[in-house]
């Protein structure tokens, strides 16, 4: 039984995943930062950067080809400058990525001068534009299929390689990864590369279906994507979660915002539900490790 008789129709269910395919994504690297013992509150800085840039450079260069890949780069460099902070500068990952967030919107905001880059005023690189968005394969959009593409890759990378039994070691036992031989500062720092460029194509994408890039948007992406990490089950305090656990976070949280949305539910009391949400799955991780260690 559904709340409204068009919940499981094709084309809503299309909507829901396309709505939430960028959130999807960056949810995928999260579930990466948060096993290696991390956190990663940027993702929404780097999401709105990739599509100010992708949207930027599109516009100024006349080739979306362009705009895309410095999106990705943009994207990179700024994974690469949170691991460096982190893993280097042994800095706090909630403090330093709170941090660069702020220096990463305020770039947007310069890049931009605080304006939107507006490609649909440009007819002639519409279709080009938004070919990452638009683009259907057997019918369904390459949205969905690149975020399925994104969590089938990166749950055998997390539950199949030596790299991702490395990043289970590191976040269940720094100190103990450490004397047995592990990279962990590097394997630290690659986590964030690979969340900032997640981040920064999820962006792109967006910009894209909406042929906008703008340096305002995004705030509440660190939220969503670290509540459907932590929904599916991974621990926040590391070691412990999987990929798959994830993809039912996802289905989870974007069944319950479009059914939020078809009842014409706020979007305050929206973020009221999904911090609350966060927190009681927090509260059952943290009460289920202290029985197992009881």
């Amino acid at each position: 039984m559904t709340l409204y008789p068009a919940f499981l129709k094709p084309a809503n269910v299309s909507n829901i995943l396309t709505q939430n395919s960028a959130v999807g994504i960056i949810a995928a690297g999260m579930t990466f930062v948060i096993i290696s013992g991390g956190f990663d509150l940027s993702v929404g800085a780097t999401y709105a950067l990739g599509g100010t840039l992708y949207a930027g450079l599109t516009l100024q260069t006349g080739s979306a080809v362009v705009g895309l890949l410095s999106g990705l780069a943009g994207g990179a460099i700024v994974g690469v400058a949170n691991g460096l902070i982190i893993s280097r500068m042994n800095i706090n990952p909630f403090v330093a990525t709170l941090g660069t967030s702020s220096i990463i919107t305020g770039l947007a905001f310069v890049y931009s001068n605080s304006a939107p880059f507006i490609v649909t005023n440009k007819p002639s690189l519409v279709p080009a534009y938004q070919t990452l968005a638009l683009t259907t394969i057997a019918g369904v959009l390459l949205p969905i299929w690149i975020l399925i593409i994104v969590f089938v890759i990166a749950g055998i990378l997390l539950a199949k390689t030596t790299y991702g039994r490395n990043v289970y070691a590191v976040g269940g036992n720094h100190e103990a990864a450490w004397l047995s031989g592990l990279r962990v500062k590097g394997l630290n720092a690659s986590v964030y590369v690979l969340t900032g460029v997640l981040s920064g194509l999820a962006g792109m994408m967006d910009s894209s279906r909406l042929g906008v890039g703008q340096a305002d948007v995004g705030g509440n992406l660190a939220l969503d994507a670290i509540a459907i990490v932590v929904i599916g089950g991974t621990s926040l305090l590391g070691g412990e979660g999987a990929m798959w656990r994830s993809v039912v976070g996802l289905l989870i949280l974007a069944t319950l915002t479009n059914v939020f949305y078809s009842l014409n539910i706020s979007q305050n009391w929206q973020l009221i539900a999904k911090g609350a949400i966060v927190v009681g799955a927090v509260s059952v991780d943290a009460m289920t490790r202290t029985r197992r260690r009881g």
